[in-house]
């Protein structure tokens, strides 16, 4: 029977194979455009031109991703008189992980929720919304934490971040290309059969490649919520205090004002408004699902858990 920490392993390296993917994916979108732009022998200088530009658009990802997160948040740090808990909570949980106690940010709503950025350990922030500290309990807010500190552990922020930006090449690629296939309808009329094909396949390509790009996404990142819930409950110790504090997040249905779609991936739990679409393009997986994974370990399981993987 699988334990939660072998679903999150096997999430661990599916992860990383739709990383892959979406790298690829970026690759062939280029090698296509380069020859729309100039016939086949352009495919591949189209190729090293997209790679180069999404290797460019991360690095400043990379370096510049927390603040811009923390910015459209309008978190703030947080005093350390005033939540003198919550600095507590983090800093003994960031010991027991191993990792440098991060920064700690506070953003004023009233939804219960929280989210993690930096690039490593070294450059970790968590931020609690008010509404958190208000409404759960020590053990629930210590289960909230003990995820976020996970996300920074695991580098999940990294490879998300990066995964947004392979999202934002493709879409700048695909939105490129729609361009260029209506202008070379309107200026190629004589371009034959090959160019019939390539202008049909280019639009067609430059459709559905944001939506695929947006699915791997999504995919990736509700795998990278259950592996750290798995993390967190093995850190906390106390898998009941997460799965509460999801229950509570459940039933309040409460969305938070600051959060959007390029963001929404960050957080604890999906910040936005429910749609129509809401189950197709979740960043989270369902909460049901979450609190049945947790339910099912207790603590003296979780400890055999670790001592078997090595993470005592």
């Amino acid at each position: 029977m699988p334990t939660l920490w072998n679903r999150s392993a096997s999430n661990r390296n599916k992860s990383l194979v739709l990383f892959s993917l979406m790298i690829v994916f970026v690759m062939v979108i280029g090698y296509f455009f380069g020859i729309l732009l100039g016939g086949l022998e352009f495919g591949i200088v189209g190729l090293i031109i997209a790679f180069f530009f999404a290797l460019i658009w991360a690095f400043v990802s990379y370096f510049y991703s927390s603040k811009f997160a923390l910015a459209i948040a309008r978190a703030k740090p947080a005093d350390e008189k005033q939540f003198l808990k919550l600095h507590n909570l983090v800093e003994g949980l960031s010991i027991a992980a191993g990792i440098p106690k991060p920064k700690v940010y506070v953003m004023e709503d009233k939804a219960i929720n929280a989210f993690a950025t930096g690039r490593n350990p070294q450059t970790g922030v968590v931020c609690v919304t008010t509404g958190a500290l208000e409404k759960l309990d020590r053990l629930e807010l210590e289960g909230v934490i003990a995820h976020e500190l996970s996300h920074i552990k695991n580098k999940d922020i990294l490879l998300m971040t990066l995964t947004a930006v392979m999202i934002g090449v493709i879409v700048l690629l695909s939105e490129l290309m729609i361009r260029f296939t209506f202008f070379s309808k309107s200026n190629n009329r004589d371009s034959g059969r090959l160019g019939i094909i390539l202008l049909v396949i280019g639009i067609i390509l430059a459709i559905l490649a944001p939506i695929i790009a947006a699915l791997i996404q999504l995919a990736i990142s509700r795998k990278r919520e259950f592996l750290a819930d798995a993390d967190g409950a093995l850190l906390s110790r106390y898998p009941n205090g997460l799965a509460n504090a999801l229950l509570k997040i459940e039933a309040e249905n409460r969305p938070v004002a600051a959060a959007t779609s390029n963001t929404a991936h960050m957080y604890f739990a999906n910040p936005l408004k429910k749609g129509f679409f809401s189950g197709l393009f979740m960043t989270h997986p369902p909460i049901a699902e979450r609190v049945a994974a947790l339910k099912n370990i207790k603590v003296e399981q979780v400890e055999r858990e670790m001592q078997g993987t090595g993470k005592a």
